[in-house]
Formats: C-alpha cells, structure tokens, sequence
C-alpha cells in the first residue's frame, strides 16, 4: 500500500500552532505518512507586522516553509489543520484560505480525506471549542472525514480534555501551558490512521 500523504496547515502570529505543527509533521512521519508542512499566507499588512518586532522575527522565521496551496489539499489523503481562536472563531487568515477551495470541493477531490484541528487561546474558555466546530463546517460540506481524538486516549484528558481536538491555553509568557505533546501526537497518528484504512479498503474492493 502507498504511504497516506498527510498535508498539516497551520497560521500562527507568534508561534504556538507553529509549533503544535512541528509536533504534527514529528507524529505523521513516525506514522509512516509522506508528509508536506504548509502556512497560510499572512493578511496584516506589512508595515502592521513590523511595528510589532516578536512579530516580524516569527514571520521571518517560518518564511521558509511553502505557502499552502490547493494542490496541497488535492494531494492529501489526511489533513491536520492548527489555527489560533480569534473571538470564538479560527482566524481571518485561515477562513480566507479555506475559502479558496471551491474549486476543487465542487470537483469533488476533498471527499473522503481525513482531518482533524487543533486550535489554542489565551485562557481557558476563549472559545477554542467552537473553533474547532467553526472549522469543522468547512470539512462538513467537503465531504471529509473528521477524525475527532474523542477521549480515546489518556493525552487527551492530561493535556485539557477537549474531544473535539488539542486546545491549549497560553500563558502570559507565551508558553503553552499544557502538556500538549504526546496529544499532538495521538490525534495525528489517529488521523493518519483512519486514512490508512480507507486506502486499505478502498484496494481491498479494487
């Protein structure tokens, strides 16, 4: 059987759900997926980004990782998407990208591929679950196949409990204040998993 091709898509301002997506490319390799590491493309204006000097480090930090594209979501047999909350909602950047893809969802090439989210917010109740919701409508009328961690595993509940994908909370440093690791990395290889099966059977009844 051919290696699922796992496509992780994240926006991150400061660094956060750039790193929840490093853990995710860690666990999609150890999984056995190809996988390709993918930002969408930065709104905010430029001269917005330099005011703000942690900013434009980050910025210049991930430039080197390819924008996202949808020849990267027509290649990808699973998705991971990382987004942070912005008002109980993913952010302006993400929502824009995912409204690119019209195209290919009319086409059909989004039908039948795993995803799953994960989102992360200043405190506790800032809305990450209805973020993830939010973006799951999305995959809804994509035709995918959402791969929720549930509570099938004890990462989940250490690292906050949320079934519907990682949340985690920042702290005034910036840090993540969860032990979000090894929950990055069950809710990856769980996704991966699922579109290990459907290529499975999908070439078991060819």
């Amino acid at each position: 059987m051919e290696k699922v091709r796992l496509a992780i898509v994240f926006y991150s301002k400061s660094g956060t759900n750039y790193q929840l997506a490093t853990w995710a490319e860690q666990a999609g390799l150890e999984a056995g997926a190809e996988v390709r590491l993918r930002r969408v493309a930065e709104l905010a204006p430029q001269a917005v980004i330099d005011s703000v000097p942690e900013w434009k480090a980050f910025t210049e930090k991930i430039a080197h990782i390819p924008e996202v594209s949808l020849d990267d979501l027509e290649w990808a047999d699973s998705f991971i998407f990382s987004t942070p909350t912005r008002f109980g909602n993913m952010t302006s950047q993400m929502r824009q990208f995912l409204d690119t893809t019209g195209p290919i969802w009319a086409a059909g090439k989004l039908a039948n591929k795993t995803v799953s989210a994960m989102t992360s917010a200043g405190n506790p109740h800032g809305g990450q679950e209805s973020t993830l919701l939010s973006l799951y409508n999305t995959m809804y009328h994509w035709g995918a196949i959402i791969v929720p961690p549930g509570f099938t595993d004890a990462s989940i509940s250490k690292a906050g409990g949320n079934p519907y994908g990682l949340s985690v909370t920042i702290d005034q440093t910036g840090k993540i204040v969860e032990d979000a690791r090894d929950a990055v990395f069950y809710q990856t290889k769980r996704t991966v998993q699922f579109a290990q099966w459907i290529k499975a059977g999908k070439e078991a009844l060819a």
